[in-house]
């Protein structure tokens, strides 16, 4: 857990860091969007491609960005593994890569694999450097209750709601390193994590999820008593110190997400026509 970096800002000067926070969660659902849309080999080449040049593009060395993947790791492999083993290639002419008693692997499902641990890998990456990365939690704040603005209208509670998204991927990072700290102390009195049966070790757990909930529950508190200090009362009535404005930047980077959208479209009715690329 040490080095935890999703949900910290990175502060810079780059030009994802100057977009609009608005632009920048459009760009994100977008981004996701185009993730689950790849279907072959192409797009998935071109969805990499794609991360690597937002990791460039916003001036974050590429080891910070990619311990926020380290949280990620067990599901990624689990996934891959459950697609190499239960993916069957019912295809003429198929055959098996291993047959081992009840196993059986297919060139179709390391194909698989390996596509999800992309798209896995590439939604994590490209989230984090639109919102987390590159957006301070304020304007995180503010862009989150200006696209939901609409639903005020049927007594939504839009502000609650966005301050509570923003404090809770601001408090990830705290509650790691608190976790760490916990986990620390507990060794040092003798505790031990890594050894025994599975009950064993989720018993030995407990030392450290109690103190944890009773950290969590305080800090949660402190803020709520220095919020009610600060006579916060939620949005009603209060203005902005910096207003949100859209800018020419913010238009092309828009146009180009959803050109990219429509590069992997086109990619995917190509090689399903023309047979040209291994298609899910």
């Amino acid at each position: 857990m040490r080095g935890f970096t999703f949900g910290q800002f990175y502060p810079g000067s780059s030009v994802l860091h100057r977009l609009d926070p608005r632009t920048k969660v459009v760009a994100a659902v977008v981004y996701i969007v185009a993730s689950f849309l790849c279907r072959n080999t192409v797009s998935f080449a071109v969805l990499l491609l794609s991360g690597l040049v937002l990791i460039l593009i916003s001036g974050i060395p590429m080891k910070v960005v990619l311990r926020s993947v380290r949280a990620l790791i067990f599901i990624m492999l689990f996934t891959a593994l459950l697609n190499i083993f239960w993916v069957v290639d019912n295809s003429v002419g198929a055959t098996p890569l291993l047959e081992f008693y009840f196993i059986t692997i297919y060139a179709k499902g390391i194909y698989h694999a390996v596509f999800i641990l992309i798209r896995i890998l590439v939604m994590v990456v490209g989230t984090g450097l639109f919102l987390t990365y590159t957006t301070t939690p304020i304007a995180l704040t503010g862009a989150l209750e200006s696209l939901l603005r609409p639903l005020a209208k049927i007594k939504v509670p839009v502000h609650t709601f966005a301050m509570m998204m923003t404090i809770a991927l601001r408090f990830i990072p705290t509650i790691m390193e608190e976790t760490d700290k916990i986990m620390t102390a507990q060794k040092a009195r003798g505790a031990d994590f890594t050894t025994g049966s599975l009950v064993q070790r989720a018993k030995a757990l407990i030392p450290i999820i109690v103190p944890l909930f009773v950290s969590v529950f305080r800090r949660a508190e402190e803020l709520a008593t220095a919020m009610e200090c600060r006579c916060y009362h939620g949005g009603e009535g209060r203005t902005k110190l910096r207003v949100l404005k859209y800018r020419a930047r913010d238009v092309i980077a828009l146009l180009l997400m959803l050109l990219f959208v429509g590069g992997i479209v086109t990619i995917n009715i190509c090689g399903a026509r023309y047979g040209w690329f291994y298609t899910m």
